[in-house]
């Protein structure tokens, strides 16, 4: 299997996990129960937990993009558009 071939299946896989992040996402976070004590970390921590598969989710989407756009031509990338200015890009 060669290295192109490789990435479309990576490709392949990050796009599933983007849907089971998404899953994750959606998911209710359960209302807490005013006899536990421990209600107020589980709601925090849930929240926290739905937040880190949405940022993960765009994370691994931005590079299937990369990569997509790498494969479809040939290689050769625009390297202009990122989010750095002309004197970062220049000072390579």
């Amino acid at each position: 299997m060669n290295s192109e071939e490789l990435k479309k299946e990576i490709i392949h896989a990050g796009r599933r996990a983007v849907e089971q992040l998404i899953k994750v996402a959606k998911e209710d976070i359960i209302k807490p129960d005013p006899d536990d004590e421990l209600a107020a970390d589980r709601l925090k921590n849930a929240a926290a937990t739905k937040k880190l598969a949405i940022f993960d989710a765009f994370e691994i989407l931005n590079k299937i993009d990369v990569e997509e756009e790498v494969i479809n031509s040939g290689g050769q990338v625009d390297k202009t558009n990122t989010k750095q200015g002309f004197a970062e890009r220049r000072s390579k």
